[in-house]
């Protein structure tokens, strides 16, 4: 039940493709293996009152923050970080390299005991993934 949230400032959406992100952050969860096609869900959120550093609306902010369901080892999720992180370097590299952007992430732990859940997800994904 991972969620993907990237919450950027409104001056980012010119320079990136955020729809495009979404993919690319679901495809990188899916590929670690901790984090299962049938439960993730990314969603992206333009913040349009912000104040990064000195004031300069040119400068743009993406922080992406992953909450899933506890359970998992440390390991598992460090290595799920790095590889997330890895593929919003990646995608962002262009917008990092020719402005001012800041771009952060946080994955956590969800207490699947105050969390509860339902779903009908899977029947509907092809291969009941």
């Amino acid at each position: 039940m991972p969620h993907i949230q990237i919450d950027y400032s409104a001056s980012l959406e010119a320079r990136l493709d955020v729809a495009g992100l979404c993919a690319v952050l679901r495809d990188a969860a899916v590929a670690t293996g901790v984090i299962a096609l049938a439960g993730v869900r990314v969603r992206a959120i333009k913040v349009d009152h912000v104040v990064i550093a000195d004031g300069n609306p040119g400068h743009a902010f993406l922080d992406i923050s992953v909450r899933l369901r506890g359970g998992r080892t440390v390991e598992a999720k460090a290595q799920a970080t790095a590889a997330i992180f890895a593929a919003a370097e990646g995608f962002c590299a262009e917008v990092m390299a020719t402005s001012s952007f800041m771009l952060s992430m946080e994955m956590r732990d969800i207490d699947p005991v105050l969390s509860p859940k339902a779903s009908s997800i899977r029947k509907y994904l092809k291969g009941g993934e």
